[in-house]
């Protein structure tokens, strides 16, 4: 199979993450532009992991209603693979 070559992309990405910290140590990390998609954890980047999944489920959940938070064209890239 061909091997596709890893291009930077100058593109912003659509979702922002914010992060807390709870006076515990707990870290949160929220999606602003889905309202509720939370996610904790005891450290930032478990927080961050947990909550990248949330988003997926949430957006593929929406896809399948019909509901795209974005067309693909935004969230993807499309080019040949080199051969």
């Amino acid at each position: 199979m061909a091997k596709l070559k890893q291009k930077k992309s100058k593109v912003r990405a659509p979702f922002t993450v914010e992060f807390d910290r709870e006076e515990n140590g707990r870290w949160i990390a929220e999606i602003c532009e889905f309202p509720g998609v939370m996610a904790y954890g005891s450290t930032k980047q478990e927080a961050i992991h947990k909550v990248y999944i949330i988003l997926l489920k949430t957006l593929a959940d929406k896809a399948e209603e019909g509901q795209a938070f974005l067309p693909p064209s935004r969230l993807l890239t499309y080019r040949m693979a080199r051969r």
